[in-house]
């Protein structure tokens, strides 16, 4: 199985970092001046961070170090909830129950449930 970070596209920062850890390896005595001018025009073509990694592949570390993104790989995240969002349907269904008996005994509360309902609609839209 490949790994799918190789597979990103690096940028101006990735191509300086890996120029900067080839010198680093020149300095050392690893690379010679015509390899570090071969592998750092292949640096500066580079196209993917693979192709980066690849010259570095008969080298000890230091290594360019690339950062993951994590959001490429991971699940999208949901809002949160709102703290009243879990406490909606008990609160109805208390308050059905309640305008059951006292309908029982009062026709004419009826007419306030829809009155009820357009107020909470309105203060509700304003909130957001």
């Amino acid at each position: 199985m490949s790994d799918p970070s190789r597979d990103i596209r690096v940028g101006d920062t990735e191509r300086q970092q890996a120029l900067q850890v080839l010198g680093e390896h020149m300095s050392a005595g690893r690379i010679d001046v015509d390899e570090y001018g071969e592998r750092s025009a292949k640096i500066t073509t580079a196209k993917t961070r693979g192709e980066l990694m690849a010259l570095f592949h008969d080298l000890p570390d230091p290594r360019p170090q690339f950062v993951t993104p994590v959001a490429m790989f991971a699940e999208p995240s949901r809002p949160p909830a709102k703290r009243w969002e879990g406490a909606v349907i008990p609160v109805v269904g208390v308050a059905v129950v309640i305008a059951f008996f006292v309908l029982v005994k009062n026709p004419l509360i009826f007419l306030l449930i829809p009155a009820v309902a357009v107020l909470w609609g309105q203060w509700n839209g304003r909130r957001r």
